[in-house]
């Protein structure tokens, strides 16, 4: 039996605009810099998972496959102009095989603490340069991706710390963080995403040429 449910009027323009928030995730990546496939690629112990991608089918791969694995060994951006003439990649079976990577930029998802997560990274299966302005741009949404997923886990440990507001540990086993600290920190989240949006935030020790509009 087919269950019915309420749908608004306005249901067509919802979905839309639903759809269109995906843009802030990889969509943008991949339409500044100009290439097939982008990744929001996270690195875990010993793999590395796509939290959104566009263009590519893949939902993981092995941590020693993956380019990302050597982008978060620095805190700059990390480009690879033709991985076949890079003695790291050439023999890597994401090169010599499907998807055919040739092209790699990422930039790092640095937390506040400096821990890097991961990338937002743009992949294309011929060899290519970025300009300095798409460079530019890259970072400023890795840095909206960074805020965003840090503003989810401030919102969930304010969640939490409302439902137990005695806890004295956190689900990991360290010190909770008290409600004074996590609204502390969604007002700093809430303000670096505000500054990225309108151009004029900036992460340590980056400089920005000019300002971006997002």
């Amino acid at each position: 039996m087919v269950m019915s449910y309420p749908v608004p009027a306005n249901d067509a323009d919802r979905l839309r605009a639903l759809r269109s928030y995906k843009i802030l995730d990889t969509q943008l990546a991949a339409l500044i810099c100009g290439v097939p496939i982008s990744l929001i690629s996270l690195i875990d112990a010993d793999r590395q998972w796509f939290k959104s991608r566009f263009g590519l089918d893949l939902q993981q791969t092995p941590r020693a496959l993956a380019f990302c694995t050597h982008a978060i060994m620095q805190p700059g951006m990390f480009v690879v102009p033709d991985a076949t003439q890079d003695e790291r990649f050439a023999q890597n079976l994401l090169v010599t095989g499907d998807p055919y990577i040739r092209f790699y930029a990422g930039a790092p998802l640095a937390t506040r603490d400096g821990h890097l997560l991961g990338t937002l990274c743009v992949m294309d299966r011929k060899p290519r340069t970025l300009t300095e302005a798409q460079i530019e741009a890259l970072k400023i949404v890795g840095r909206l991706v960074i805020a965003n997923i840090e503003l989810r886990r401030d919102l969930q440990e304010l969640k939490d710390a409302l439902a137990a507001p005695d806890a004295t540990e956190g689900p990991s086993g360290e010190s909770a963080p008290g409600l004074d600290e996590i609204i502390s920190r969604l007002h700093e989240v809430a303000s670096n995403l505000q500054g990225v949006r309108e151009g004029r935030k900036q992460s340590p020790g980056s400089g920005m040429g000019s300002r971006l509009k997002l």
